[in-house]
């Protein structure tokens, strides 16, 4: 989990195409030859409640969406495509009691993860957990697991201790082996940093920190492709401005991760999102455009901002 202050950003709700603007040390914006369709709104944002939405997770068919909303309550919201139109969201069968957040989908669908406060052991406490530089009292984070049962969900699971080892584990995503990403504070700059845990076929692995963020350098809100050929991630770090969370990408060469590059152009946002077939990015952004802003769901297509690899 990033800071949760998103920054008012130059964004439309309506598709143009834009020239890709390169940051100079002046901190003005210089234009190159390479035009990219502007960030549009999720359809669906139009016509949903108000509130901030992000996350949103897939099933593989690209016909339910799960994803988290903030309104007077945080929960996990479902909606569904019919005939092209999406349903008016509804509270996940498996959320609405506790603070659920950030859904993710294996890429098979068959279960999701997200990030919940409720407390590790039956009777305890909601978690207290760490972002924005201090202790956050009720909005800790764990791993729960929720398969899928028939046209149903199940009851959630807690992924195990060497996953969840602290109560300030944020932001998953699952690859598609059932490794999984997550980010928590470093232990000695408390900066987000991004850690892998294997899958096994009897759990997974000690989590490993990955070189796309070092506790000085943070990193946060990972989207993972399947075959973990790439990355997206958060970060404010070179070339983003103070407070400013731009967009990353990482691929992954022999088993080594690249360094970082800020998408081009460059994408304020937070938590980002592969649509099943790879062809979008979602990710979370200030939307200006009513009366009151709003965290809103906006996407971009992936060929467009990220290099071929």
């Amino acid at each position: 989990m990033s800071n949760r202050f998103l920054r008012r950003l130059p964004i439309v709700s309506t598709f143009l195409f834009l020239p890709a603007m390169a940051a100079t040390p002046a901190g003005q914006a210089e234009s190159t030859t390479k035009t990219v369709p502007a960030p549009i709104l999720f359809q669906p944002e139009h016509a949903w409640p108000s509130g901030g939405d992000s996350a949103p997770a897939f099933t593989p068919d690209g016909k339910t969406v799960f994803f988290t909303h903030r309104d007077s309550v945080v929960t996990i919201m479902m909606a569904t495509l019919h005939d092209g139109v999406w349903s008016q969201p509804q509270v996940a069968s498996f959320s609405g009691k506790w603070r659920d957040i950030e859904p993710a989908m294996a890429p098979d669908g068959s279960y999701l993860v997200f990030i919940s406060n409720r407390p590790a052991t039956l009777g305890g406490a909601p978690l207290t957990g760490y972002f924005g530089g201090r202790s956050q009292p009720g909005a800790g984070g764990n791993i729960w697991r929720v398969d899928r049962k028939g046209s149903g969900w199940g009851e959630p699971v807690r992924l195990p201790d060497m996953i969840n080892s602290s109560s300030a584990i944020y932001s998953p995503a699952v690859a598609g082996d059932g490794s999984i990403y997550f980010n928590q504070p470093d232990p000695v700059t408390k900066k987000s940093h991004v850690y892998r845990a294997q899958a096994t076929s009897h759990g997974f692995e000690a989590p490993v920190a990955l070189s796309i963020s070092d506790g000085t350098h943070p990193g946060y809100d990972v989207a993972v492709a399947p075959d973990e050929s790439f990355l997206v991630f958060s970060a404010n770090r070179a070339p983003a401005a103070k407070d400013q969370s731009l967009l990353f990408v990482a691929f992954n060469r022999n088993g080594k991760w690249t360094e970082p590059q800020a998408l081009d152009p460059h994408l304020e946002g937070l938590e980002a999102r592969l649509s099943p077939d790879l062809k979008t990015l979602y990710f979370s952004a200030n939307d200006t455009s009513g009366a009151k802003t709003h965290g809103r769901i906006f996407q971009v297509p992936l060929h467009a901002y990220i290099p071929p690899h």
